[in-house]
């Protein structure tokens, strides 16, 4: 797991994401007609700064491809790339305000902006050494609705849990 200073890479609108990234096109095989395997529609982006990589070859037109790589590249970023933050003095963003309702904070896991939210509790968790219960009062919502946002995420379920492990602490469930 990787610290960084600043803000965090999923939370860069794409245009400052993608500046910070190479972008290649290729052809791949498999299903998806013939357009799949005429034009240069797969797509693979690696981050410069911190060599994670993502790809999608899924779709039929380089945009929706593109478009899929960048969601997984910050889902990517969101799970192993951490900063620093402060375990009792946490400022939520402003996307994190707005999203939150009460102790909730509901967002779907396929949204643009679950890969930035999710990376924000993430932050928070490791800063409170993976004390959930603590990490989402410093954040404003019940224990609850933290789990689940992070549960959503197979690769973020994993880091709490081995996190939680590593510090003697049950799995969450």
């Amino acid at each position: 797991m990787e610290t960084i200073k600043g803000p965090h890479p999923s939370t860069l609108d794409e245009e400052k994401l993608l500046k910070e990234c190479d972008v290649e096109f290729g052809r791949t095989t498999g299903p998806g007609g013939q357009n799949r395997n005429r034009r240069d529609t797969a797509t693979t982006i690696t981050h410069r700064p911190t060599g994670v990589i993502a790809a999608a070859s899924e779709r039929r037109t380089q945009a929706q491809n593109r478009s899929r790589a960048v969601f997984r590249l910050r889902m990517k970023m969101a799970a192993v790339i951490r900063t620093r933050t402060h375990h009792e003095h946490h400022t939520c963003s402003k996307l994190w305000n707005e999203r939150r309702q009460g102790k909730m904070i509901s967002v779907n896991p396929m949204h643009q902006d679950y890969p930035s939210l999710v990376s924000e509790a993430l932050d928070v968790i490791v800063a409170r050494r993976y004390d959930v219960a603590g990490a989402a009062g410093v954040m404003g919502v019940s224990m609850s609705q933290l789990a689940k946002l992070v549960r959503n995420n197979k690769r973020c379920f994993a880091v709490v849990n081995r996190g939680r492990e590593a510090q003697g602490l049950p799995r969450l469930k």
